[in-house]
């Protein structure tokens, strides 16, 4: 199934006028802050990897497992594109959709891209009892999480617009300080802070 949602709200906190795509490694949040996002703005959340799951009827680290990561990617890539080619969503992608200079420049050109940016212990925090993540499947996932944050950061610092994740903050409080950010942006008419 597709992961798409509309969840509306009486008075949303604005509309969307440009699609919007969060950034991160993962744990940092853009998948929960997608969906309160769409909620607050009566907006569809389109997930790049639920619908990669959706087209090949596998997990991700199913695909990963049998096809590899260079596989995945480009599924990753198609999919992106042809999320944004539709009306204004919030798009949450994979941690390493960023990682790919095509997918930055398409990004860049077709939404306002913004970083969720989290420390190395919020990330840890969040994602160590999961099993879901297929570049955690080492020895030393911490150390794996690790490095992946150093080989990434700099990266996603190249996203236009970012928002450091506070550890005591909710779900809800970060979707506020993202809100804003997009208003900023130009990406919400009619936002009220």
């Amino acid at each position: 199934m597709t992961e798409t949602t509309t969840n509306m709200r009486e008075t949303p906190a604005g509309r969307l006028v440009r699609s919007v795509v969060l950034v991160g490694m993962m744990g940092a949040g853009k998948t929960a802050v997608g969906r309160v996002l769409a909620a607050q703005l009566n907006a569809e959340i389109r997930d790049s990897d639920a619908e990669i799951e959706a087209s090949a009827q596998l997990s991700i680290a199913e695909i990963f497992a049998r096809f590899g990561e260079p596989f995945f990617r480009e599924k990753e890539s198609a999919v992106i594109a042809r999320l944004l080619a539709g009306p204004p969503c919030i798009l949450s992608t994979g941690g390493g959709a960023w990682m790919s200079q095509a997918n930055r420049d398409l990004l860049v050109d077709q939404a306002v891209v913004l970083w969720l940016k989290a420390d190395l212990d919020l990330l840890w925090q969040r994602v160590r009892h999961k099993n879901t993540r297929p570049l955690l499947r080492t020895a030393d996932p911490r150390a794996s999480l690790a490095a992946l944050y150093e080989q990434r950061a700099p990266i996603y610092a190249l996203a236009p617009h970012h928002v450091l994740v506070a550890p005591e903050w909710s779900v809800e409080e970060t979707t506020a300080h993202v809100l804003a950010a997009l208003a900023d942006a130009g990406a919400i008419e009619g936002y009220q802070r």
